[in-house]
């Protein structure tokens, strides 16, 4: 007997499966202007990493004036102080990224070096725990952590010239990866053709 939560998730899948084939073209498209942007972002990586600093600017801006707003409607509710620095520390990190994209670039390549660091090593760690336990997989998970280390350790030892490139690069990366699975799976949802009769 099925329960309720089981049969909520495979009506899902097949509402996700029957979404795909009646509008694959649409996914398609959206795969192919990702790929292409993808290899805009790879060919042109300074100019998708200030794009992306810009972007990130802009949206730690609105949100800290709409946080901003916020608090201040609503000063009398508890935790106001701690809501108006938030609101406070987007708003002068929005500005400062937007005032100065190629350092907003440099802090966030530093974050992203910082983020590759730490995962790698929780990633080791997390391999090193599974070998002792004889999981098969754990090789892949451990070459994942020492990957992430060496690429940390190459964008910090660039510093500040890869800031240029790096973020571009993946963003790139990203769009290409994401653009060609959309188009995989758009063609793999195509109606198959009715045989003449």
């Amino acid at each position: 007997m099925t329960t309720t939560g089981s049969f909520d998730v495979s009506q899902a899948r097949a509402a996700l499966a029957k979404s795909v084939r009646d509008h694959w073209v649409l996914f398609l498209v959206e795969g192919i202007v990702l790929l292409c942007l993808g290899m805009l972002a790879i060919v042109v990586p300074l100019v998708a990493s200030l794009a992306a600093t810009v972007f990130f600017g802009s949206i730690l801006l609105i949100a800290g004036l709409t946080g901003l707003i916020a608090t201040f409607a609503a000063r009398h509710a508890p935790g106001f102080s701690w809501s108006l620095i938030s609101a406070v520390l987007g708003i002068v990190t929005g500005a400062l990224l937007l005032a100065s994209p190629v350092t907003g670039a440099i802090s966030l390549t530093i974050v992203l070096i910082a983020f590759l660091f730490i995962e790698g090593a929780a990633s080791i760690m997390f391999a090193v725990q599974h070998r002792k336990r004889d999981s098969g997989s754990w090789g892949w998970m451990l070459a994942s952590g020492v990957i992430d280390i060496i690429l940390g350790a190459m964008l910090f030892a660039g510093l500040p010239g890869t800031a240029l490139w790096a973020l571009g690069l993946l963003i790139g990366i990203n769009m290409l990866v994401g653009g060609w699975s959309l188009i995989a799976m758009a063609l793999s949802a195509r109606p198959n053709p009715q045989p003449a009769a």
